[in-house]
């Protein structure tokens, strides 16, 4: 069989990242395919590993940044583009379907466009604008698939419960973890251990957004200072800007000389693993998760972790985090508190999330993806 994989929207974050990883660690012909054809830009085929089974096409028009020309060619030339190349499945990562090709397996990525009240925090903006239109696009493709891959059992029930019952068959494949971030897991020493000069170093690793919460950990955190505790807030990742200028106005309120809360902005994803290796503990206060890859970085980097309750987080981090509401900062302090005032306990718990994190990986991803994807190839 012939599997045909439109990549058209997959240009870069955790997309590309999961596309790459899958056909790196894939055996397709252990799911009776002969063949693997990825249709996308050049950014992305660059990043993808050759194999004697894998076909790059390239098309100049995926290499232009207006979504507008991908969409045209998806809706007018991906269906004959599948034909010719006789494929018995196609595979649409990005979520979003208009083209007329049968078989084709989608997969549910965004979870932003599903929850109104996450979606409501961009209040009237382009990009709340987007993500509706997102809604509207992705609910067509979902519900008409023949095969929905979610990423895990939270999101599937959310998008089940927006969407109505979908036609296809549905799967749970969650996303892998980079063996890079695997580590074993350091001393845990006493706070007083720690001081001015030698702080406890928290990790936030995510997009500076309105549903990621950094302003409520930085609330958090200048509380613990208050307190007399010897600790640093790290925080790395892009920034949509009007989510930045709100951490700005937190971080000139709380620490106007820049001594413990630090923004330090976009790193290489292939230099991420170096912060996490460096942080005593690792916090996450999304509000709004499909898979939260982050937190599996912070699980298998052994770190102790503090984390939102809210969406799938419970289901990936299990009993193995302690866990706080990302809108209330004195809950937030509660959490680092209980993990700051006690080595045994982080001790434990960075254990116990490396030990979580060992069941998600990529072999593990790409093996259910293409059995699920033969599956739907061979139909009933």
């Amino acid at each position: 069989m012939i599997v045909g994989i439109d990549a058209s929207n997959i240009r870069h974050g955790g997309g590309v990242t999961h596309l790459v990883e899958v056909l790196r660690a894939a055996n397709p012909e252990a799911a009776g395919f002969k063949q693997v054809i990825v249709w996308a830009g050049t950014t992305t085929l660059q990043r993808i590993e050759d194999r004697p089974w894998l076909v790059k096409s390239h098309l100049a028009v995926l290499d232009r940044s207006a979504f507008f020309y991908r969409a045209l060619w998806q809706r007018f030339s991906l269906t004959a583009a599948a034909r010719s190349a006789r494929c018995d499945v196609l595979f649409v990562p990005g979520g979003s379907y208009a083209a007329s090709y049968r078989p084709v397996v989608a997969m549910s990525r965004n979870l932003l466009p599903f929850e109104w009240s996450e979606l409501a925090r961009f209040g009237w903006s382009w990009l709340a604008v987007k993500l509706c239109l997102l809604r509207l696009a992705q609910t067509g493709t979902l519900r008409h698939a023949d095969g929905v891959i979610f990423l895990t059992r939270y999101a599937r029930d959310v998008v089940t419960r927006a969407i109505g019952e979908i036609r296809g068959k549905a799967t749970i494949i969650p996303h892998g973890i980079d063996a890079r971030f695997a580590r074993s897991a350091k001393p845990q020493l006493s706070i007083g251990q720690y001081s001015e000069d030698r702080p406890l170093r928290l990790l936030y690793v995510s997009i500076v957004d309105m549903y990621k919460h950094q302003w409520q950990v930085a609330e958090a955190v200048s509380q613990l200072r208050k307190s007399g505790i010897p600790v640093v807030l790290n925080l790395v990742g892009p920034a949509y800007p009007p989510a930045l200028r709100r951490l700005n106005g937190a971080r000139a309120r709380l620490d106007p000389r820049g001594e413990f809360i630090r923004y330090e902005g976009a790193v290489p994803h292939t230099e991420l693993h170096t912060r996490y290796s460096e942080a005593d503990v690792c916090v996450f206060a999304s509000s709004c998760e499909n898979m939260p890859n982050i937190l599996l970085e912070g699980m298998a980097s052994a770190l102790p972790i503090a984390c939102s309750r809210r969406g799938p987080m419970p289901e990936v981090l299990g009993d193995a985090g302690v866990y706080f509401d990302p809108e209330d900062p004195a809950d937030i302090e509660r959490a680092l508190r209980e993990l700051i005032d006690s080595p045994a306990l982080r001790a434990k718990l960075a254990q116990a999330s490396f030990d979580r994190a060992r069941v998600y990986s990529w072999s593990r991803c790409a093996s259910e993806t293409f059995e699920f994807l033969s599956k739907i190839a061979r139909g009933p």
